[in-house]
């Protein structure tokens, strides 16, 4: 059980679970320039779509293990084979289409490191180069989308990307630290912007 002591000093979503609160106390918001970090939020929260983030940072190693550490050379490489293998694998989400798109954006995200010389430059370019800091005081003011990640989700389907509505960037947004939805009132709101 988490400590529901801390939720005058932390959001309010990660109290839930141990899981949950370690992923938001040490990664979630936290401005991300690592390529392969990034492919691998891009992956999850793609994975995410019609779930809990929950569910899926129970299953992160074994996505971890069975997509080559997130490598996208590998998994741009895949072939039917391995999306049988995958599909076979019940410590992930056996998802055909997500699967699918997991290689297709691993193919595409080669090409846009290949046009701006890192998938970071590219994708930083929707918020200006910098996080977004927002000042929510409670859960129910985040929003699931915006302006930003509209622009992004527009952009990365005309490139051929799947699975990347404006809600999953809006998600990766948050996961890359690329806007800092944390609650004010929560200590790792000054602590990310560090």
């Amino acid at each position: 059980m988490a400590d529901l002591r801390r939720s005058d000093s932390t959001c309010d979503w990660p109290l839930k679970s141990p899981l949950m609160l370690e992923y938001h106390d040490t990664e979630w918001g936290v401005p991300l320039h690592d390529d392969r970090k990034l492919f691998e939020f891009m992956i999850l929260d793609a994975m995410q779509a019609g779930l809990s983030w929950e569910i899926v940072l129970k299953k992160r190693e074994n996505f971890r293990r069975a997509l080559h550490n997130f490598d996208p050379q590998q998994i741009a490489g895949y072939t039917q084979a391995d999306v049988d293998r995958l599909l076979q694998n019940d410590g992930i989400i056996r998802n055909r289409l997500k699967i699918q798109a997991a290689i297709n954006n691993a193919q595409k995200f080669l090409e846009v490191q290949q046009q701006f010389g890192s998938f970071d430059a590219y994708i930083w370019q929707f918020v200006g180069g910098k996080p977004i800091v927002n000042r929510w005081e409670t859960q129910a003011q985040i929003p699931t989308h915006s302006k930003e990640s509209d622009a992004m989700s527009a952009d990365l389907k005309q490139r051929g990307f799947k699975f990347v509505g404006s809600t999953i960037c809006y998600a990766f947004m948050q996961a890359a630290g690329m806007v800092n939805d944390h609650l004010v009132k929560c200590s790792r709101w000054g602590e990310v912007g560090k």
